[in-house]
């Protein structure tokens, strides 16, 4: 395929327009002249995804010479084109937002709504926004009679054979829609006709959906593309996507099956013959062996995505035995129905009652013991391809690590339920001598309190976590998760030290200080007024030899952050919550906090109960500096260290860098239950990790100029710039047209 592209910002975008288009060519400037006064020029893209014989390819690149807009054009030659929704996935690969929004150019979509559709993502927190003909009890105006029947039946399909993906939606079927990036299992999406929105919802899992209303507009020009063909290509999506899916796992686990009616058929001599069973006991008995092989096989190649779900193993494989041992005793009565009284035939009422049996076992299997509707979702976040999680719960802190799923086996599992004092034991008293497999931490307070068990595989850690700490996430992730992630990332090299990083040109700017001082306002008075990108605002990962990554968490802020910023994106019902939130989650809230660990209370439920009544106010950089731009890497070239109150300000010594650096990434991890947890944390692999850690910290800083600055005011902020030499990425001046961007897209 051939694409192109021009030079604009290094930055990467915050959200890609991905604009499907077939001979389109007198659409696409009326298209741009409405969508470009609603879009921010630095931190949105443009792609035109064609599949046009016509003068559409020209009239983009024609369009893109005149806007500020960067814009890649993928031009699909024939034999790569594969419909609608194949153009938008390529799309998709195309883009590099953080979220990506995909609408048709015929102004059918209205373009003035993409804006609309991003502020209801960031203020919901969700995955997925569609925009909805159907919303509110609305209907397509602009459909004739028979065509809205046909959209409202199609609908209807789809909402009947996955209610519980689609729920969230009154219009699966809409081609305008905005979704994170990451989120898209493009690996997965098997694209044919219309309907990626479809694709997505279905091949997806736990995706947060919402949607907004909207009208369908008329069609500018050119013609539509709806046919007979498309709608035949619908149905065999829908085939594919449920009947398919039905169809592929009953034929494995009827492969699974003849392979167990051998293992059944040996069992059987061996207890014959060898064990002098008599044939009765050998057939149960042989049935028991067959189906602790077909269980294990089953788990393996025909349920592997569903074995994560309130129904533990030991659940599963007792239902599965009843199904098997319940089968033999109806096999009999069978038989005798279809050969005494429908008169068959004994070898063919043979098969069609083994035939029955296996429909009926594989549709129990699959509806019951292994059925979707237990699943419990599975979140899963990647960072940096150093450290992967996956949890049963969301971790709101990870957002900007969520991927739809992993590669490979998670480095850290986080799993809610009772803790097991069985477990516990055995791990004690027979692993304990030979490595600290395991560790501990209970308020004693059961379900209702706070209470983690950890587990050490060697390579890998599993949490179990008490029920409380499902309603709580921020203390499940900030206590517990997080320090696993630390000192995980310090076996592989990597340093996550309590600072904030901008960065400017490559160059990365750390900004550190003690829990509460005042950086998170200090980084947003930074980027309101000068052309840094962000990288993070608590943690930041750095390797030995300075390399710096992002980690950006949603930022905790007070009414006094929000007023240190010019136009946050936080509604009404947002601020007035700051009212209650600032004042439990203050300063003086968490020295309180901190002196209660003093006391024999337990702090961790209290703290636990504290933030699922009231929430933590954290929200994302782009709903406190809306023009932000994220970056992803930068090289360590300062750091400062802020102080309240009155001192003396100079350069640091890079020995005594580090040694602020580490006290303060201690300070940040010093809350319950992180001191009990520590020593396995640092120390579950046979050696101690605090000297691998400091030792890549001080390499790090090694090439590294750093200073400390004191204020009275807290006015760091105007300081900081002289002292970094801030000047800011090079980019396209705003309003200054960006040209066309053509790449090429590999054809398979």
């Amino acid at each position: 395929m051939d694409s192109e592209t021009g030079e604009a910002s290094s930055a990467a975008p915050y959200l890609s327009v991905v604009v499907p288009t077939k001979d389109e060519e007198r659409n696409v400037v009326p298209f741009l002249e409405r969508l470009l006064p609603h879009l921010d020029p630095e931190r949105t893209e443009v792609v035109f995804v064609d599949d046009s014989d016509d003068g559409t390819p020209d009239m983009v690149r024609a369009a893109a010479g005149r806007t500020p807009l960067p814009v890649t054009l993928v031009h699909r030659p024939k034999e790569a084109r594969n419909g609608l929704a194949g153009a938008v996935v390529d799309g998709i690969r195309a883009a590099a937002g953080h979220w990506v929004c995909v609408l048709d150019s015929d102004l059918q979509h209205p373009p003035e709504l993409v804006p609309t559709l991003l502020a209801e993502a960031e203020s919901r927190g969700d995955d997925v926004v569609v925009a909805s003909r159907y919303a509110d009890g609305q209907r397509a105006t602009s459909f004739g009679a028979i065509r809205s029947l046909l959209s409202r039946g199609s609908t209807l399909a789809a909402k009947t054979l996955f209610p519980h993906r689609l729920d969230a939606t009154s219009d699966p079927m809409s081609g305008f829609f905005l979704v994170r990036r990451n989120l898209v299992p493009l690996d997965r999406l098997r694209p044919r006709g219309f309907k990626i929105l479809l694709e997505i919802l279905a091949r997806s899992n736990a995706l947060r959906v919402s949607e907004v209303p909207f009208e369908f507009g008329v069609r500018h020009a050119e013609k539509s593309k709806a046919s007979a063909r498309e709608a035949v290509a619908y149905l065999l999506q829908l085939w594919e996507l449920r009947i398919g899916a039905v169809g592929r796992r009953m034929a494995a686990f009827g492969l699974v099956g003849l392979s167990g009616l051998v293992v059944n058929a040996l069992a059987f001599a061996a207890f014959l013959h060898l064990a002098s069973f008599r044939y009765l006991a050998a057939a149960a008995l042989a049935t028991q062996v067959s189906t602790l092989w077909n269980f294990a096989w089953l788990e393996r190649l025909v349920f592997d995505r569903r074995r994560k779900r309130r129904r533990s193993r030991g659940t599963r494989l007792l239902g599965f035995a009843v199904l098997n041992n319940v089968g033999l005793l109806l096999r009999g009565p069978l038989l005798v129905l279809l050969v005494d009284v429908l008169a068959l035939g004994a070898d063919t009422a043979n098969v069609v009652s083994l035939v029955a049996l296996t429909a009926a076992r594989f549709a129990i299997a699959d509806g019951w013991i292994w059925s979707d509707d237990d699943e419990l979702p599975s979140h899963a976040y990647d960072i940096h391809g150093l450290v992967s999680v996956e949890s049963d719960t969301a971790l709101p802190e990870l957002a900007a690590f969520r991927v739809p799923a992993l590669d490979a086996p998670a480095t850290i599992t986080v799993q809610i339920g009772a803790l097991s004092r069985l477990q516990t034991d055995l791990v004690t008293a027979l692993l304990e001598p030979i490595r600290p497999m395991h560790t501990r931490y209970d308020e004693g307070l059961g379900r209702l309190g706070f209470g983690i068990d950890l587990i050490s595989t060697g390579e890998r850690v599993h949490v179990v976590a008490s029920p409380l700490l499902r309603r709580s996430p921020h203390v499940l992730y900030t206590n517990v998760v997080e320090p696993v992630i630390r000192w995980s990332l310090v076996r592989r090299g990597y340093a996550l030290v309590h600072g904030a990083c901008i960065a400017d040109g490559g160059r990365a700017h750390l900004i550190t200080a003690h829990t509460d001082t005042g950086k998170t306002t200090t980084v947003l008075k930074l980027l309101e007024r000068h052309p840094a990108s962000f990288l993070s605002d608590d943690l930041t990962l750095v390797r030995a030899d300075g390399l710096a990554l992002a980690y950006p968490k949603p930022l905790t802020i007070s009414r006094h952050t929000v007023r240190a910023v010019q136009r946050p994106l936080l509604s009404l019902r947002e601020r007035a919550g700051l009212v209650l939130q600032s004042h439990v989650h203050s300063r003086s809230g968490r020295q309180f906090a901190f002196l209660l660990t003093k006391t024999q209370l337990p702090v961790a439920t209290i703290n636990a109960l504290v933030q699922l009544i009231v929430p933590p106010p954290k929200y994302a950089i782009g709903r406190l500096v809306p023009h932000v731009v994220e970056a992803t890497t930068a090289h360590l070239e300062t750091m400062v260290v802020i102080r309240r109150g009155t001192g003396e300000d100079g350069v640091l010594e890079a020995g005594e860098a580090t040694e602020i650096l580490m006290a303060n990434s201690g300070d940040a991890f010093g809350f319950p239950p992180y001191a009990a947890i520590e020593p396995f944390l640092r120390g579950h692999t046979g050696r101690d990790l605090a000297d691998t850690e400091r030792e890549i910290v001080s390499s790090a800083l090694a090439g590294c100029r750093a200073a400390v600055l004191h204020s009275v005011t807290l006015d760091w902020y105007e300081q900081i710039p002289e002292l970094i030499g801030l000047t800011g990425a090079a980019g396209a001046a705003p309003g200054e047209p960006v040209p066309v961007k053509e790449v090429s897209l590999a054809f398979e």
